[in-house]
């Protein structure tokens, strides 16, 4: 463990080159791109891999990612038939997946500790395992009790799909290039669940709803086949702090020159690696090996509660967390409003219309995600080379028209009676801004610290599930309004949210300065690497 400097600034790294101060950079368009963090020399270091098993690392994240978001939003459509079918209330369905919304978020107190001391591997095959378990289980519940207590516990099990997979990213990519696979992620996540309920329809229209959830359990179960054979492990404890050495390369005015690394490839350090890398049957292993000491696993049950004190952890979390009631809202109003007069759509034609959702969540991720990653290097080649976490933040100005606008035209456009292409495409909008809110989020909560990414990442997930959960509750009220007049207020409730990161984007760094001594205590407790 190495000495910190507690004067350094979180999230302040030397990320564009334009002194030629440091020989571990990726050349890009002329201009030589830091990598932050610094490699090590560990030939095992994830930072270390090849482009191609970057890859697949990632996408063994994506069909995580998928088979859960599948597995515990797939039943969104088919409520009322459940109903029907097993006599148990709709408010207590409904209850039973807020609940379960609740503990994705809470449950990672317990779940995300241990993938960081244990590893990530064993986490993820367990989650998917219990998933398939759970969907499989669902058409033999007969009691409320039954209901609620599945959803509990399939919410505690499928938490790595909240909080986990950001820090699996974080893991194998370097801050230049990050963004894009965190837009990935949050495509995926959210695309999930609009895919979800489209395939819904058209199996309960032909099998039931049964079968809706054994195909969600096949889907898990084939999901855990792949990640049993490909997901490696990506914990890696490494001596170095990212904004650190970042910040002390620009510091260095005799530094060495050196020559910059030209390549298409991930880039890698100029030096020889070291060590005996992992045969195929080591990286197999469930739990391959230890990454935190007994008082650290302990310490990160409750110290993400203390990181809320940072306004930049909980400001991440609340406009994330606003992201997911918009969605909320249009998955509780989709159905209710296209299978009344004038539209009269069955189940299935109501999840063809989530194609809209999912065009739109595809271009607000590529917006926030490669778009995003570009403009930051761009601005930091305006700023001598450092960026700032808040950079990326100016990509939220779109948001200003999006959210409100998209708002209105489903409220509005349904209590007018328009054509349905107009309400799909007000579906496209909302979506479209979610994946940038979201996104640019989470971007800017692992750009502001990214050495403690693993207990940020669950900070920021109790504030996002924990509102999803309250409004919950709220959305039906809210709805007595009239469509007209509770989208109306929707959109104005949205912009004014959305507006707050130019409050973030003036006072974020100053955030980030005062909560610096406590932030680099917490590192040096051991947390780097996670």
């Amino acid at each position: 463990m190495h000495d910190i400097d507690d004067s350094v600034v979180p999230g302040s790294v030397y990320l564009v080159d334009v002194q030629e101060k440091t020989t571990v950079v990726h050349a890009e368009n002329d201009s030589a791109i830091v990598l932050s963090p610094t490699p090590s020399s560990d030939i095992n270091d994830p930072l270390n891999w090849s482009r191609g098993r970057k890859l697949l690392q990632i996408v063994c994240v994506m069909i995580y990612t998928s088979a859960i978001g599948i597995g515990t939003t797939v039943l969104y459509s088919i409520l009322q038939p459940i109903s029907n079918d097993t006599g148990i209330p709709l408010a207590t369905l409904n209850a039973g997946t807020g609940y379960m919304f609740l503990f994705l978020g809470w449950g990672a107190l317990i779940n995300q500790p241990l993938a960081l001391t244990f590893g990530k591997r064993g986490i993820y095959l367990i989650s998917v395992l219990g998933n398939t378990a759970l969907c499989l289980l669902t058409p033999y519940i007969k009691t409320e009790g039954q209901w609620i207590a599945s959803k509990i516990v399939q919410g505690y099990l499928c938490t790595p799909v909240e909080s986990l997979c950001e820090v699996s990213i974080a893991d194998v990519f370097f801050a230049h290039e990050r963004g894009t696979y965190i837009g990935i992620y949050t495509l995926f996540l959210f695309g999930s669940n609009y895919f979800a309920p489209l395939i819904a329809g058209f199996i309960y229209d032909g099998q039931g709803w049964h079968w809706v959830m054994y195909w969600a359990a096949i889907i898990n179960f084939g999901s855990l086949i792949v990640l049993f054979f490909f997901m490696e492990e990506t914990n890696f404890v490494r001596n170095t702090s990212e904004a650190t050495e970042a910040v002390r390369f620009s510091a260095k005015p005799g530094a060495e020159k050196g020559d910059k690394e030209s390549t298409t490839s991930s880039p890698v350090p100029s030096w020889d690696l070291t060590g005996i890398p992992k045969t195929y049957s080591q990286r197999l292993a469930l739990f391959g090996g230890r990454y935190a000491s007994n008082k650290l696993l302990f310490t990160m049950t409750y110290r993400p509660v203390i990181l809320l004190r940072f306004p930049v952890i909980f400001w991440a979390g609340f406009q994330y967390g606003t992201c997911l009631v918009w969605y909320n809202v249009l998955n509780a109003t989709c159905s209710l409003i296209l299978s009344e007069q004038p539209y009269n759509f069955r189940a299935s034609f109501v999840g063809l219309t989530y194609l809209g959702p999912l065009i739109g969540m595809f271009l607000g991720t590529f917006y926030s995600g490669w778009v995003g990653d570009r403009f930051a290097v761009r601005y930091a080649r305006r700023t001598r080379g450092i960026r700032e976490p808040e950079h990326r933040l100016w990509l939220m100005v779109v948001s200003l028209l999006l959210c409100p606008a998209s708002l209105i035209l489903w409220g509005v456009g349904a209590s007018k009676g328009i054509s349905w292409v107009g309400l799909v495409f007000g579906m496209g909008i909302i979506s479209c801004s979610t994946g940038i809110g979201s996104s640019l989020s989470i971007n800017y909560a692992l750009d502001s610290y990214k050495d403690m990414s693993g207990e940020v990442m669950m900070a920021v997930i109790l504030v996002r599930n924990t509102l999803s959960f309250a409004i919950g509750y709220g959305i039906t009220p809210w709805l007595h309004m009239g469509y007209q007049n509770t989208f109306i207020s929707a959109g104005f409730v949205g912009l004014a949210i959305t507006m707050t990161f130019l409050i973030v984007i003036k006072w974020g760094k100053s955030w980030r300065i005062a909560s610096r001594k406590r932030y680099w205590g917490y590192v040096a407790d051991g947390t780097l690497g996670h």
